[in-house]
């Protein structure tokens, strides 16, 4: 089996390089590490079942797979926002182009799709059939509306090309190979707690999220891929927590005086992001299976033994 993953040098997608190749897969891997980095997959480099193609998906390629995996995008709020039409062109002209390159190969179609297309929703829990609240105009939506507008194409693609496609829609993910410096809210409490700094939050903390493992995320990415379901299906863990407690739960562990500093919220910050697992659990028997806190143990070791903060 041939499987193309796009941003495969990223967090996600080198994991899921790593769960391919171990089950015996061949993998082209596309990235042109504008976020990427090729220390999370130069493990690889003189395996023959992987094969490294830097590229950037706004361009056209041509290739032959069985398989596409499409998870290119920056997605930490920190990166979209550094060049916002260039994560909307990705979002669509990306997508289009790994679309077309699925239809011509007759390929599986996986696209790493978002919770972030529910925007700050006024339904709780998260399900599928939920239509979202996104402001399309705010600073946020190169990637909200990007990741909405991407699902749409794909499944027009389905509907006049008879493409097998599958759309993921990812919470909050996090592990080892999180980048220190993306912006994300485990990352920056972890580095913070190792420089022994204060904490910095947004708002006034009580907002919410829903973190899910890595290697969760990775199997139920699998799941669906090997499914019949065409999605969207959301991927995430229902385990719930305000970003205070989060901040309390990382200092405990790492051992610092607990001091915060609180900075205005940002623009069309969800209050509360929680997803409703239902579908995943009945049609691709998923869970996830690591919680909270075994997870934040593991990213700190990774954060520790890389030197990272």
């Amino acid at each position: 089996m041939r499987n193309i993953v796009t941003g495969g040098a990223g967090f996600i997608g080198s994991h899921l390089i790593d769960s391919l190749i171990i089950n015996g897969e061949d993998v082209i891997c596309i990235d042109n590490f504008s976020s990427g980095l090729e220390k999370n997959i130069e493990h690889w480099i003189n395996n023959s079942k992987f094969k490294l193609i830097n590229h950037d998906i706004i361009n056209p390629i041509e290739l032959e797979a069985d398989r596409i995996w499409h998870l290119a995008c920056p997605a930490s709020i920190s990166e979209y926002q550094k060049d916002p039409i260039k994560t909307s062109k990705i979002n669509f002209i990306g997508t289009l182009n790994m679309l077309e390159l699925a239809r011509k190969s007759e390929a599986k179609f996986l696209l790493a799709s978002s919770s972030e297309v529910y925007g700050d929703p006024t339904e709780h829990p998260q399900k599928e059939n939920y239509w979202g609240s996104v402001n399309s105009i705010g600073v946020r939506s190169c990637y909200d509306e990007g990741k909405r507008f991407a699902e749409s194409l794909t499944f027009d693609f389905a509907r006049t090309f008879n493409l097998d496609i599958k759309i993921a829609r990812i919470f909050n993910i996090y592990g080892p190979r999180t980048r220190s410096d993306d912006g994300r809210v485990i990352s920056n409490f972890i580095s913070q707690a190792l420089r022994k700094e204060k904490f910095t939050i947004y708002g006034d903390g009580t907002q919410t999220r829903s973190f899910c493992f890595i290697t969760d995320l990775i199997n139920g990415l699998t799941k669906l891929m090997n499914s019949q379901n065409k999605g969207p299906v959301n991927l995430g863990n229902p385990e719930e927590i305000n970003i205070f407690d989060l901040a309390s739960l990382i200092n405990d562990k790492v051992g610092n005086k607990f001091e915060l500093i609180y900075y205005p919220l940002p623009e069309n910050d969800p209050s509360r992001r929680k997803p409703d697992i239902t579908l995943a659990k009945s049609s691709l028997f998923w869970s996830p299976k690591i919680n909270l806190s075994e997870g934040i143990n593991q990213t700190i070791h990774f954060f520790k033994e890389n030197n990272l903060s």
